[in-house]
């Protein structure tokens, strides 16, 4: 694994945080429920592009992420992303989920932390999409916690399409309790269990963000949203096999596995019915 990624990390907080703070009002709350050692995933919400630099620059520790291998052909990307913990992966071959995931697997079990956003892309339309499997399945395999993150006005500062992002507006990023899946350690492989992990992750994402919630997938640009997700993997009675589009990017893959096979519907009508919580107006 190139551990070379994120070496500059700490400097570059030190030259970018005060800028950031000085262009935006970043306010940060529960940070404290992300551990001070030990391997654990932070798992936010994704609505800019600059969410990939927001969550790095408020936290004291490293964070790493696995991005595509194409940013390294660019002078630019080949340098910001591998300094910020980008570690690029090819996903030319067909093995390119299991390397992903053996990768991230390795950054937990190091005891470092690893970030991924379960929806897998930007929600070009600000509400939270139902969330890819990936994020439990890695927190199964490691046995390490999984942190929700609300991030709130990211998407003010640059909306999708957006060239430039907009100076001077606040910025919340909102850390949540962890969630233990050491309780279902023992069922790691029943896709009922990756769904309602991946679902209670989401729910407490939306508890911390207020974002509204849709029950497909997040899609790429200029796609529209299927009224029913595809999926990887056989459906109905077996007999037919459709792909489910996934965007891969820096933090905006769904980097193992990861995409869900034969997995049943998301539990939208449990989220609905579950009650908001309060949250600080803004």
């Amino acid at each position: 694994m190139a551990r070379n990624a994120g070496q500059i990390q700490t400097a570059a907080k030190l030259v970018l945080g005060p800028a950031f703070r000085f262009a935006w009002r970043v306010h940060v709350e529960g940070r404290h429920n992300v551990p001070k050692t030990g391997g654990a995933i932070i798992a936010p919400n994704h609505t800019s592009v600059l969410d990939s630099f927001f969550v790095p620059l408020v936290l004291k520790r490293r964070i790493t992420y696995v991005g595509k291998a194409e940013y390294m052909d660019d002078w630019k990307t080949r340098l910001l992303f591998p300094a910020m913990g980008m570690i690029p992966i090819d996903r030319s071959g067909g093995d390119a989920s299991a390397k992903a995931l053996d990768a991230s697997a390795a950054i937990l079990n190091a005891g470092e932390l690893f970030g991924i956003y379960p929806e897998g892309t930007r929600s070009r339309s600000g509400a939270l999409h139902r969330g890819h499997t990936g994020v439990a399945r890695l927190a199964l395999r490691t046995g390490t916690p999984i942190i929700p993150v609300g991030i709130v006005g990211s998407r003010d500062v640059q909306p999708p399409d957006a060239k430039l992002p907009r100076p001077f507006r606040e910025v919340t990023i909102r850390f949540g309790a962890p969630i233990d899946v050491c309780r279902y350690i023992d069922r790691s492989s029943d896709p009922l269990v990756l769904r309602q992990i991946t679902d209670e992750v989401m729910y407490e994402i939306r508890n911390l963000s207020g974002q509204d919630y849709v029950d497909t997938y997040a899609t790429r640009k200029h796609e529209s949203i299927p009224e029913e997700p595809a999926v990887v993997g056989l459906r109905g009675n077996g007999s037919e096999q459709v792909s489910e589009p996934v965007e891969s990017g820096p933090v905006e893959s769904t980097p193992a596995g990861l995409i869900e096979v034969g997995e049943p519907k998301s539990s939208a009508e449990v989220l609905r019915s579950r009650p908001l919580v309060d949250l600080v107006q803004l």
